[in-house]
């Protein structure tokens, strides 16, 4: 059993971590400032002493040494706040009369420079001092100076200011808990809106996402349409193939079932060859039809290894053809992906190496690269290659230009659609640098909704 449990909501997550830390540092914030404010306040005491020090000095210098010509009394309590004592051989003054035992101490002490006195020696003594002393020679006569101060209405003032900024503090973390809230409430506001617009999508009242949401959220959105699209298009070619499927396989079904229930009169063996070209048509649509409603087209988070791929490919070839060589050409890492479903790669790449196979004379050059957000792959053969009024119908459905190769016809349409699917591009060119047939797939990285 745990003792604390993870908050389950984002409002919940934030709260607990940002009111927590907002009270730490508020907490931090009134420690430091209470001692920041003692010790300005100490460091400001002590320069008035010596400011006042310096003013004792200075008047007893002017006045030769004769401390009966200087102001006594309590002069300087009323007008600095301070006591002082003044001491000589011949003799000693001090104010208030009740600041003489500590004063007095502070004379026979001999030490000069600050010093902080607690727990007064009599009753009406302040219980926290903090004098200074000084000593100097006027002439052959050694004069101390002692300017002390109670620290004890200071602190007081402190302890009030400490107090206000305490409440402050307060304040202000209620101000910051409301300034949370409502942030956290703003900020959630689009995803609210995104569930709401799921459930209508749910209910069937929208087939798409149209959300104003903020920056981060628009991956969000474009994924979940994305996924939409490619569910939809996936629906639309099941349909669109069970419906060629059954247009294209009907006639030959029904010549074959006419030839086989007629039996008044035997099968000859041209008669046999027809239902045999009947059966192979029907053959070749199952395959086309099943091939095309296996492809997956662009989707979110699906991606292939093409340099693995490729290597299983080309060795795969090699077995088929193995008086042929075939070559992979590429400056990518081992471990890239690309934004392509792996069934449609292998699609793609084994349907072009395998027509370059069929028609090489000796090689087969696969290369592969990815630069300015494209992906680009091509396959080169040295075979007789095409004539330059031939070489713009590759890729239709069907299409053999040469009868006595193997083949449906099929290959390299099936790579075309799959292509655009991902909105990119198939092209053919003779070779440059030799004899053949080079073909060259362009894909974009970045597939828009448009082209799925």
């Amino acid at each position: 059993m745990t003792l604390c449990r993870k908050p389950t909501s984002v409002k919940g997550t934030l709260l607990v971590l940002l009111l927590p830390a907002g009270i730490a540092l508020m907490g931090l914030a009134w420690l430091v400032h209470g001692l920041l404010l003692d010790r300005m306040s100490r460091e400001f005491v002590e320069t008035r002493l010596k400011d006042e020090v310096a003013f004792l000095e200075h008047q007893i210098r002017n006045s030769g040494g004769k401390l009966d010509s200087l102001q006594t009394g309590d002069y300087f309590q009323e007008v600095f706040h301070h006591a002082f004592a003044i001491h000589a051989p011949s003799k000693t003054i001090l104010s208030p009369d009740s600041w003489a035992p500590v004063l007095g101490s502070m004379i026979e002490s001999g030490q000069d420079g600050t010093s902080r006195v607690q727990g007064g020696e009599t009753a009406e003594a302040p219980e926290d001092i903090l004098a200074y002393r000084k000593s100097f020679r006027l002439g052959d006569t050694p004069i101390v100076v002692i300017v002390a101060e109670d620290l004890g209405a200071l602190k007081r003032s402190q302890a009030e200011l400490h107090v206000w900024t305490a409440i402050v503090s307060i304040l202000l973390i209620l101000l910051l808990v409301a300034v949370i809230w409502f942030g956290i409430n703003l900020s959630m506001r689009p995803v609210v809106e995104l569930k709401a617009t799921l459930k209508r999508l749910q209910d069937g009242e929208v087939s798409r996402i149209h959300v104003h949401a903020p920056e981060e959220f628009r991956p969000l959105v474009q994924q979940l349409n994305q996924l939409l699209d490619s569910l939809d298009q996936r629906l639309e070619r099941s349909r669109d193939a069970l419906a060629n499927l059954s247009h294209s396989v009907k006639t030959p079904i029904a010549a074959v079932r006419q030839v086989l229930e007629d039996t008044s009169r035997p099968l000859p063996n041209e008669l046999r060859l027809q239902m045999t070209a009947r059966l192979n048509d029907i053959d070749k649509q199952l395959e086309a039809e099943m091939r095309r409603s296996r492809f997956a087209g662009p989707q979110v988070g699906k991606s292939a290894y093409p340099l693995k791929q490729a290597r299983d490919l080309l060795w795969m070839l090699g077995r088929l053809y193995p008086e042929k060589s075939f070559e992979l050409s590429s400056s990518l890492p081992e471990d890239v992906r690309w934004p392509i479903e792996e069934h449609d790669l292998n699609e793609i790449m084994g349907n072009l190496l395998d027509n370059a196979g069929k028609w090489s004379e000796r090689c087969v050059e696969l290369s592969l690269a990815q630069h300015s957000g494209t992906l680009h792959i091509g396959v080169i053969d040295d075979g007789p290659g095409v004539a330059d009024d031939e070489i713009g119908k590759l890729g239709q459905r069907g299409l053999r230009l040469d009868e006595q190769t193997p083949g449906h016809g099929l290959g390299l349409a099936i790579v075309r659609e799959i292509v655009e699917r991902y909105g990119g591009t198939l092209h053919f060119t003779a070779a440059k640098k030799k004899s053949g047939l080079c073909a060259t797939i362009d894909i974009p990285t970045e597939i828009s909704v448009a082209n799925q």
